[in-house]
């Protein structure tokens, strides 16, 4: 019982932290569930937080164009990556694209 109600504040707790969470927070969020499933091989939920992360690409910013479809075809190459098992390659990736993102929103001086 008392496990359960610990697993229901956990739950409550992160719910919370994402329903208040700015855009880039969330967008870290999504790469943190995504590589802590690739380093632990879950090619189901690795792939589903890249699909996450796919979703919310824009392409209606026709100067962002460019790096909106490059960000596609590279998530779409660590999905493939990830269901032929090449976690390595695909959490190097992922790792890299996160920190890019939050050197990006420091020198905005949006916090993440």
């Amino acid at each position: 019982m008392l496990a359960k109600q610990q697993y229901n504040r956990a739950n409550a707790y992160l719910a919370k932290e994402i329903l208040e969470a700015t855009p880039q927070k969330l967008l870290v969020k999504i790469y943190d569930y995504a590589i802590v499933h690739c380093k632990k091989g879950d090619m189901l939920k690795t792939n589903n937080g890249i699909q996450e992360l796919i979703n919310g690409l824009n392409f209606d910013v026709e100067e962002a164009k460019d790096i909106t479809s490059g960000l596609l075809m590279l998530y779409q190459f660590c999905q493939d990556q990830m269901r032929k098992g090449n976690n390595d390659v695909v959490c190097e990736i992922l790792t890299t694209l996160k920190e890019t993102w939050i050197s990006a929103f420091n020198r905005e001086t949006i916090k993440v």
